[in-house]
Order: C-alpha cells, then sequence, then structure tokens
C-alpha cells in the first residue's frame, strides 16, 4: 500500500528530477540582466570556507591553532555527515529532499498551474494550448537539469526570493516558444509563494516515502519475517526484568518486531498528503478581483488533486502541515521500534545467541584482535535517536504559525532530508547487521538447560487444576533462590497427588519444549504482515 493519487487525478507521469540535458539560451525575460551576473556564478557556486590564522598567545595555543586553508565543500568538509562520509548510503534521496528536488518540484507546480489555467474557459487571455506547447511545457519539467537548477539559484542571488526566481526562470525559458511567450506573465498567477510551495513539500514527501522509505521498510520486515520463519523451532530462554523466565523461540520474538513495524508502515501508507491552493490567506482575494465569475475554490481542489494530493480547504497563508505532523510521529513510532529491535539483537549477541559473520580486512577493535563488535545494530541505533530528534521538532513545530503565518515553517521544513535521511541510514544499517546474523544454537541450548526453574510455572498451573493447596507457595520454595536442576524438579513432580496422566505429560516437559505455540505464532508471521500491509511483502 503506497501513497497514491485520487480517483480523478490526472497522471503526472514519472517523477524523474535527475535530467541532465540542459538547453541554453541567449534570451531572458528578467526585470534585470542576467548577463550582468558574475560568470562564475553563472557557472554555479563555488562554496568555501577559511580558516584564518591568529597571534598565538602562547607556544602551547600555537601547537593546536589552525592553519590558513580554503575549504571548498565536499564529502571530506562537508558539515552534515549525510552529505560527507555516510553520502553514497543515502544519495538516492537527493533528487526528491535537496535543494535541488524543492526547486524541480517548484518548476513542476508552477507549469501545472498554468496548464490549469488554460483549460478554464472564463480566462481567455490563456487559451488552449496546442500539442506542441504543451509538449514544450512538460518538457521543461521532464528535462530538468541540475544546471537548470544552478540558473535558478544565480537568479535568487538577485531576487533574494527563491520562489520568485522560478518564476523569473520560467518566463526566460518560454521565450523560446512563441505560442507559450505570449501568456508568461500567468506564471505563478495569484498565486502566494507558498501556494507553490505547499505543493512542492507535499510532493517531495509523497516521492520519497513511495521511492525510497517504503521499500526499505518492506525489505526490513521482511528480513525479520525469514528470521521468523527460519527460527521458528529454534528454543530460546527469555527474559523477564534480566532474569530466566517462560521459554519461546527466537522465530517468534523476531515475528513480534516483523508485526510491529508493519503496522506503523501501514499507518504512514495511509496519511493523506494534503495541499492548499487558495492565494495569500485562503480567501481567493485577487483570484475573484480578477475573475469574479470562475468557481475558484473549485478549480484550486480540481488542482490539487490533479498532483495526487488531498486537498485541504480551510486555510491561511499556508497549509497547515498537520498532515506532516502525523507523518512524521509515525516515522518516530516505527523508528523507535526498530530502536527496541536493535537493543534486542544488540543483547542477544552479547549472550553469544547469535554469531557475526566477518568480512576479510575488516577490524573488530583497534587494540582487542579478538573483537567482533554489533556495530551496525549501534549505527543503527545512533542515527535513530538522530532522526527522532529532528522529526520530533517538525511534528511539534510545523503545525503552530502565528496569525496567517510566520516564516519560522520555511527554514524549518528545509530539514525535512536531515530526520529522513538518518532514518534511512539507520535502516541500511539495520539490513546489513541482520545481513551478518548466525544463530548459535548450541549457545541458546545450554542456556535452557541451565535454568529448570522456569517449569516452576507450568507445574503449578497444572497443580491448581487438579486442587493442590497453595501450589504456587510450594514451588517458590522449591525454586527460589535455590540450585534447580532436572532432577529435582521430576522428584517434585513424581510426588505430586495427580492422575498419572498429567503427571507423565509433566515429566516430558524439558525447557526447550515449554514453549506454548511460539513455533506457529512465527511460522505465520508473514501471511498476518502481507493482510496488515495489503501487499506482499
Amino acid at each position: 500500500m503506497e501513497f497514491t493519487a485520487l480517483s480523478n487525478a490526472t497522471q503526472l507521469g514519472s517523477f524523474n528530477p535527475l535530467r541532465t540535458n540542459l538547453q541554453s539560451s541567449t534570451q531572458h525575460f528578467l526585470p534585470f540582466s542576467y548577463a550582468s551576473f558574475p560568470s562564475s556564478s553563472r557557472r554555479g557556486c563555488s562554496c568555501k570556507a577559511v580558516l584564518s590564522t591568529h597571534t598565538p598567545t602562547s607556544t602551547h595555543n600555537n601547537m593546536f591553532g589552525p592553519r590558513s586553508i580554503d575549504f571548498e565543500l565536499s564529502a571530506l568538509t562537508a558539515l552534515s555527515p549525510l552529505d560527507g562520509r555516510y553520502w553514497s548510503k543515502v544519495k538516492e534521496l537527493a533528487p526528491f529532499l535537496s535543494e535541488y528536488g524543492l526547486i524541480y518540484f517548484r518548476v513542476l507546480v508552477e507549469i501545472k498551474w498554468l496548464l490549469q489555467l488554460s483549460v478554464i474557459p472564463e480566462i481567455v487571455e490563456v487559451p488552449s494550448f496546442s500539442d506542441g506547447a504543451k509538449s514544450f511545457l512538460e518538457g521543461l519539467i521532464d528535462n530538468f537539469s541540475v544546471e537548470d537548477a544552478l540558473e535558478v539559484k544565480n537568479i535568487e542571488r538577485v531576487t533574494n526570493h527563491d520562489v520568485k526566481a522560478v518564476e523569473y526562470f520560467l518566463k526566460h525559458k518560454c521565450q523560446s516558444n512563441a505560442e507559450v511567450a505570449k501568456v508568461v506573465e500567468f506564471f505563478h498567477f495569484a498565486c502566494t509563494s507558498e501556494d507553490i510551495n505547499n505543493l512542492a513539500h507535499a510532493l517531495m514527501l509523497r516521492e520519497t516515502m513511495n521511492s525510497i522509505m517504503f521499500p526499505v521498510m518492506d525489505k526490513i520486515i521482511k528480513a525479520l519475517c525469514d528470521m521468523a520463519k527460519d527460527n521458528a523451532h529454534v528454543p530460546m530462554l527469555s527474559r523477564t526484568h534480566g532474569q530466566p523466565a517462560s521459554p519461546t523461540t527466537l522465530g517468534k520474538e523476531m515475528a513480534i518486531f516483523a508485526a510491529r513495524l508493519s503496522r506503523e508502515r501501514k499507518d504512514l501508507s495511509q496519511v493523506e498528503i494534503v495541499g492548499k491552493f487558495a492565494g495569500a490567506v485562503g480567501n481567493y482575494n485577487a483570484h475573484i478581483v480578477a475573475y469574479p465569475d470562475v468557481n475558484w475554490p473549485h478549480i484550486a481542489e480540481q488542482f490539487v488533486h490533479s498532483l495526487g494530493l488531498s486537498f485541504n480547504p480551510y486555510v491561511a497563508q499556508i497549509e497547515t502541515h498537520d498532515y506532516m505532523a502525523k507523518l512524521f510521529h509515525l516515522l518516530i513510532q516505527f523508528n523507535n521500534i526498530l530502536i527496541d529491535f536493535d537493543r534486542d539483537v544488540w543483547g542477544y549477541i552479547s549472550l553469544g545467541y547469535f554469531k557475526q559473520t566477518t568480512k576479510a580486512g575488516e577490524i573488530g577493535s583497534s587494540t582487542m584482535p579478538h573483537k567482533v563488535n554489533p556495530i551496525d545494530f549501534e549505527n543503527s541505533e545512533g542515527n535513530l535517536g538522530v532522526a527522532n530528534g529532528g522529526l520530533s521538532h517538525l511534528s511539534m513545530k510545523l503545525p503552530i504559525s502565528r496569525w496567517q503565518r510566520d516564516l519560522t515553517d520555511s527554514t524549518v521544513l528545509r530539514n525535512m532530508g536531515v530526520g529522513i535521511g538518518h532514518s534511512l541510514l539507520a535502516y541500511k544499517s539495520t539490513l546489513q547487521g541482520i545481513g551478518k546474523l548466525q544463530v548459535n544454537e548450541a549457545c541458546l541450548s545450554e542456556d535452557l538447560n541451565h535454568c529448570w526453574e522456569v517449569l516452576a510455572e507450568p507445574i503449578q498451573t497444572v497443580m491448581r487444576r487438579y486442587g493442590v493447596p497453595e501450589p504456587y507457595e510450594k514451588l517458590k520454595e522449591l525454586t527460589r533462590g535455590r540450585a534447580v536442576t532436572k532432577e529435582s524438579i521430576r522428584d517434585f513432580i513424581k510426588g505430586l497427588d495427580i492422575p498419572e496422566e498429567a503427571k507423565s505429560n509433566m515429566l516430558k516437559l524439558t525447557p526447550d519444549t515449554y514453549v506454548g505455540a511460539a513455533v506457529e505464532l512465527a511460522r505465520t508471521v508473514e501471511n498476518v504482515v502481507n493482510t496488515v500491509i495489503g501487499i506482499k511483502i
């Protein structure tokens, strides 16, 4: 189950924002001279950070003082590890959640709005476009490139307004098509910047979840289902409060996490991704003055639906972001469950229940050669914590805006990629860790054989059935604070005044057979997960 377009939505085609075939044009349609930009600006931005020397106050300070270096942005100098150390693991998010992605979706919304205006009969100033003009406009979307995005950024250096820069970019691009050039002033018609931005952000999130996040979530859930089925019959000592407790199976414990994560994944896919398109304060003020006979609320609803989004009719200047808060809260919950899994597996590795496959050349500890550290689960846990910190701020802040709008949401929304990026990084670490696990059945069996006291529960329960007085107290006296062995348990059972058949069944019990319905629960979890999610993983 994915975020999908509404039934009456028109097809946008497949989003593929990373295009590289830029066609240059010497014409421009800007309220300033594009040629006046410095040549370096027209080529793109050059990011540098300068470390300047200072006069040391002592020899000690000079030992650690910085040298004068011009740093250019690279994987080594990036401030965010997502853009540096971990870039190769999260770069598939860049077409959607980067500055490039935001500009791409702004371009898409502006062009789609102009196309929408061309089919409204009352707006005679924008006649229906020919197939050639439509193809030209759609081509600006389909062929949008990194070079195009840099051109928008260069325009923004003059306008100091990012959305207006997109409008001017499109006016400039459309001068090469005579039909579209006649109506370029209808780009951004009656729009406030947030009409464009909120739809761009909605599309960024929808495409990110559908294209990147849901598939990797499904891989985790599938891996856990496989672990559950493969280890359904492997008995394992439970530990409640860290102490030996009634046995389970390793597969059943993995099944719990598969089921938990599948519910959150389902809820995430059912969040309505919402958009608004109602002008400066949500009332279509300018629209109605310009064209009073047009049913603008209906047009806006149609337009938002055509992008595959749900429509929010009650807004001020900005879309209220309530759906974003819900989405990010659910991501936090998915991440919390995964933290729980990471910590449990970390503990099982510590107990020896899992071994980890080694890779030639890898080092576990810089000083202890024998170590194979559970670094994948530790990395996952750490990144999930970072992700949840960012997502928590987004979910708590975004629904709050002073009066009809303030600008705090704008800068915060630029950080969507941080929380989602660290989540993706963590998911991949968890998957990598799962791929290294090898079950150590000998260790699991040894633990069970040292804990015959766990049979106190079924024995006292059967004693209750047959009316033996004070069964709990008798087992407490036998087991609590004492060494319990196979022999002492069996001697106790033989002395019970209960039917011989019941006594015989209890004498057959061992810690590794006392697992209840765990085997069946583990074996069938994939069917349950598929039913919850609504697709076969």
